[in-house]
């Protein structure tokens, strides 16, 4: 529960709210608790022992609370007759209904305003922690476990969060009032009914245990079954062309099935809460009507006071009742609270030795000393004591077999990944030791997979390039390739992409990721593959486009065609994580084996 109410002190953020939450609801208590005394004098007139207003007022005044401050005029002047009195009290206990009404709406406003608040707060804290954290974390854990803590789990604090503030202090507070006006009845009676109070607590609370520990498994598989629907659905073109629709459906159930296992679990606490307090009470008021009954015969205790003691109990009985739900729902969101807690405790990603030193525009060279790296959980290192030197304005090709390293090697320049060993230097500085901001504005990348966002073609190419003007946005298009297309398009530069530009081509996408690393200017230009779905015709041209473009600029390629690695300054041959040679084209052709087959079957047939 810690983590709970680690994150229910979130909502005194919103102190002023959250007190006048409360007072409506201690108002609302209050009124209730006077309804329930006022009702005395009419049970009296009804059981024939009446008394009129003057009589009632000049009892209270005699009070010690009011110690005669009423004056005796006033009281005279009152009207008189048992039915007067009768129809005063309940014209007073209809504005007390009123007024508890009124103070219910305004606590049940208040309490939902202050918890959507400051589940919008976490929503917006978990987001942002997830995009600082490092891709290590993210694939240690999975995507999918991510987006389920963003999105489900403070929907489910949520839940616990309404239940404390909207439901749980109403109840407490009217629950309170009515036992205070059930002690001021007759205390002896009231006494006799609370010694089943501890009975209850412990019940509730071992129940509550054990729907907290279901609930945390709840959520974890809830995360995997979406995992399992987010790739399904997002590769679902490849689900159909394979066939595969019943091995999906499959799957998707198996996972379902563990998660509805486990809110069989959280079932089993809830449905046993509610009948086991039940019982409690029942027996409760059993021995209550025994012991009362007694104490009539025995003239300790008039009829009146037993019936409004006992009407009382059971006022203050209702609005305890559900807390044992209530209860539940918090041990279910502690879950939920817990795995929050999980993801903002992440350590985000460093930012560097000195956040402040800023690393200056490359112009010398880059250099990796002796980098290896592992993933997470895997058998043996993606990149093994790599050391490789380029000076700036070349443009180097990296070529070897798939799971080589190629991809993860060039992850380490802008820090997507930090090596386990060794280090990565530019002009001379390592880029652990300086902003990490500074090191990624000056590098560009287009991958093969391309990435491109539910907003127009005009923010997707100026995504990360501030607040770049149509005429740049436009110019990176032509020089791209992609301005064509685009004015084609029934709402041009403001066509709204679909989900991943579902409704471009694969050539298409590429060439706006290129037009968008063109517009940002890297002194840095990284080319994962980034011509691979683009057309043989327009291929020439965009590698024109990017040869011009890369004039000047540091250009490292993963290659996927011949044309671009024979275009290279210098080729890399990389085999198991670790560089097998490097040259000119003819000069691997002429002593390196692995280069002549890559050069053979992989690069040939894309010449």
């Amino acid at each position: 529960m810690d983590d709970f109410w680690v994150l229910a002190r979130r909502m005194l953020h919103y102190r002023r709210l959250l007190a006048a939450s409360i007072a409506m609801a201690i108002l609302s208590a209050a009124g209730l608790g006077a309804g329930i005394v006022g009702i005395g004098p009419v049970l009296d007139n009804v059981l024939g022992e009446g008394r009129g207003l003057p009589e009632l007022a000049s009892e209270l005044n005699a009070t010690d609370l009011i110690d005669g401050r009423i004056p005796q005029t006033w009281i005279d002047g009152l009207p008189a007759g048992e039915f007067v009195a009768v129809v005063w009290i309940l014209i007073g206990l209809g504005l007390l209904t009123l007024l508890g009404a009124t103070a219910n709406f305004l606590h049940a406003y208040f309490s939902m305003t202050v918890v959507q608040r400051t589940i919008a707060d976490l929503r917006r804290a978990l987001f942002s922690r997830v995009i600082h954290l490092p891709l290590r974390t993210i694939a240690e854990r999975g995507s999918s476990d991510a987006i389920s803590r963003i999105v489900n789990d403070p929907q489910q604090l949520g839940a616990g969060l309404t239940a404390l503030l909207g439901k749980a202090v109403a109840q407490v507070t009217k629950g309170a009032a009515a036992l205070v006006a059930a002690l001021a009845i007759n205390w002896r009676l009231t006494l006799v009914a609370l010694i089943v109070a501890p009975v209850m607590y412990t019940v509730i609370r071992k129940l509550g245990k054990r729907i907290r520990r279901a609930s945390r498994e709840a959520l974890r598989s809830q995360a995997d079954l979406y995992g399992a629907a987010s790739e399904a659905v997002q590769g679902l073109r490849v689900v159909k062309v394979h066939t595969n629709e019943r091995y999906e459906a499959g799957r998707f159930g198996k996972i379902n099935k563990r998660v509805l296992q486990e809110m069989l679990k959280v079932r089993y606490a809830r449905a046993l809460a509610s009948p086991v307090v039940e019982v409690l009470s029942i027996f409760v008021l059993g021995g209550l009507c025994l012991v009362a009954i007694k104490a009539i015969q025995d003239g300790q205790l008039d009829k009146t006071s037993f019936i409004l003691a006992i009407a009382s109990l059971g006022v203050a009985g209702a609005s305890l009742k559900p807390l044992t739900g209530l209860v539940n729902d918090i041990q279910q969101s502690s879950a939920a609270a817990g795995r929050i807690n999980e993801m903002l405790a992440q350590e985000p990603e460093q930012q560097g030795g000195d956040s402040h030193a800023k690393l200056g525009r490359h112009a010398q060279s880059i250099r990796f000393a002796g980098v290896s790296m592992t993933y997470p959980g895997a058998d043996g290192p993606a990149i093994d004591g790599v050391s490789l030197e380029i000076s700036h304005g070349q443009t180097i090709a990296f070529v070897g077999p798939n799971g080589c390293g190629k991809t993860t090697l060039l992850s380490l320049l802008p820090r997507l990944y930090d090596p386990d060993e060794g280090a990565v230097y530019i002009d001379g500085v390592d880029v652990a030791t300086v902003n990490l901001r500074s090191v990624r504005q000056q590098i560009g990348v287009v991958t093969q997979d391309t990435v491109l966002f539910r907003q127009s073609i005009r923010q997707n190419i100026a995504y990360g390039a501030g607040h770049a003007d149509e005429a740049a946005v436009v110019e990176a298009a032509k020089r791209a390739h992609a301005h064509e297309f685009i004015e084609k398009l029934p709402e041009g530069y403001d066509t709204i992409l679909g989900d991943r530009g579902s409704n471009l081509s694969g050539g298409q996408q590429q060439r706006l990721a290129i037009a968008r690393a063109i517009l940002r200017d890297p002194a840095i230009l990284i080319l994962d593959e980034a011509t691979s779905m683009i057309d043989a015709e327009s291929e020439s041209n965009i590698a024109a486009a990017i040869a011009g473009f890369s004039a000047g600029r540091t250009c490292l390629i993963v290659a996927h065609r011949l044309s671009t690695v024979v275009a290279a300054d210098q080729i890399v041959v990389m085999n198991a994580g670790k560089i097998e040679d490097k040259g000119t084209h003819t000069a691997l052709l002429e002593r390196c084996n692995l280069y002549q087959m890559l050069a053979k079957h992989q690069l040939a047939g894309s010449s």
